[in-house]
C-alpha cells in the first residue's frame, strides 16, 4: 500500500504548499510513485504543478462527493512519476456540504481506497483551517507532517492542532500517527530562528526533521513558473533542503520495514 502523508497546519503562509510539492517532487526524483492531492480551495498546489485549475471541469471536489472516481481526476505533471489530484474553486463549498453526510470524515479516505496501491506516497496539502475538509485530508492519512514557520506566532495554535490529532486517532483513525515536524522559512541568522527551534522541541520532542527550509526568494519564485523548485532551481539552498527532507522520509520508510 501506499504511504499516505497529510501535509497540515491550521495556519496560513507556513509552507504547506511548498513542502507537499516540492517534497513529492524529490521523492519522485527518487524512483517513487507519487500523488499529490490538492486539498486546498485556493489550488496553490495544482497552480504549483503547472495546471490551471480554470479550466478544469472535475477536480478533488467531485471525487470527494463521490461523484467522480478519483482516478479520473488525475492530472500528469512535468515529473514523470508525479501526478497531481487537483483542486477546483468549487471545492470552497465542501465544509458545508458535507455537514449532513454520513460517514463524512471518512470521504477522502473512502475516494483514496481505490487508488493508494497505484503510488509509493500520496501526499495531502491541506487547506488552512481545522475545518471538515481538513479532518477529512486527517482522516485519510497514515501519517501527519507539520510545517512550522520559523516565528513565534506560528507556534500559537500547536497545541490545538496536535488535540485535533489526538482525537482523530482516539474516536476515527487509530493507526494516524505524526510523522513530525518541519522548520520552514528558517534564517539562520536570527537568533529567532534559534529561538524559535528550541520552543518546537517542546511540542514535538522526538520527531523533529533535521531538515530545515531556509526562507528562499528561489522556492517563493518557483510557482508563480508552475515548476517545483528541482525544475527552477535544483542546485538552490531551499532545494538542496527538500531534497535532505525526502530522504529523511526514505529513511524513515526504511526503518519501519526493519522494524
Amino acid at each position: 500500500m501506499g504511504r499516505i502523508i497529510s501535509i497540515v497546519n491550521q495556519k496560513g503562509g507556513v509552507g504547506k504548499t511548498t513542502t507537499a510539492i516540492n517534497l513529492g517532487a524529490y521523492l519522485a526524483e527518487a524512483g517513487k510513485f507519487v500523488l499529490i492531492v490538492d486539498l486546498d480551495p485556493q489550488a496553490n498546489a495544482t497552480s504549483g504543478l503547472g495546471i490551471d485549475h480554470r479550466n478544469l471541469e472535475q477536480g478533488v471536489y467531485q471525487a470527494v462527493l463521490g461523484t467522480v472516481r478519483i482516478r479520473e481526476i488525475v492530472q500528469p505533471t512535468a515529473h514523470e512519476t508525479l501526478r497531481v489530484a487537483p483542486s477546483t474553486t468549487a471545492l470552497a463549498g465542501l465544509n458545508i456540504e458535507l455537514v449532513d453526510m454520513n460517514r463524512r470524515e471518512y470521504k477522502l479516505y473512502d475516494a483514496l481506497l481505490e487508488i493508494r496501491n497505484d503510488y509509493d506516497y500520496i501526499l495531502i496539502d491541506c487547506p488552512p483551517t481545522l475545518g471538515l475538509i481538513t479532518l477529512n485530508g486527517i482522516v485519510a492519512a497514515d501519517e501527519v507532517l507539520i510545517p512550522v514557520q520559523a516565528e513565534y506566532y506560528a507556534l500559537e495554535g500547536l497545541g490545538q492542532l496536535l488535540e485535533t490529532v489526538h482525537l482523530v486517532k482516539e474516536r476515527l483513525r487509530p493507526e494516524l500517527d505524526v510523522l513530525g515536524a518541519v522548520l520552514t522559512m528558517y534564517d539562520g541568522r536570527t537568533k529567532l530562528s534559534d529561538d524559535v527551534m528550541q520552543e518546537l522541541y517542546k511540542y514535538f520532542p522526538n520527531n523533529i526533521f533535521r531538515s530545515v527550509i531556509p526562507r528562499s526568494v528561489r522556492l517563493a519564485e518557483a510557482p508563480s513558473f508552475g515548476r517545483t523548485i528541482v525544475m527552477f532551481d535544483g542546485s538552490s539552498k531551499g532545494a538542496r533542503a527538500y531534497e535532505r527532507l525526502a530522504q529523511e522520509i526514505l529513511a524513515s520508510e526504511m526503518q519501519k520495514l526493519i522494524v
